[in-house]
């Protein structure tokens, strides 16, 4: 299995990371892992312009005018 080796972390990171770590009562190196695997196995959100670029034409700006009675 691959190996990853982080360097130059803020001290702040290193504290947060060893906190979560031992909140979910793990290991550093297995919370490091979780972090990675959560984030990066995420399915792909879309954008706010991909969801408008998907949706449909579907007539003019004026078919959907309020009509004043």
């Amino acid at each position: 299995m691959p190996s990853l080796i982080v360097r130059n972390l803020d001290e702040s990171i290193v504290n947060a990371l060893k906190e979560r770590a031992a909140q979910h009562q793990r290991s550093t190196e297995a919370e490091h892992r979780a972090i990675l695997s959560d984030i990066l196995n995420k399915p792909h959100r879309k954008s706010f312009v991909e969801v408008l670029s998907a949706m449909p034409n579907v007539g003019l700006d004026s078919d959907f005018e309020r009509h004043s009675e």
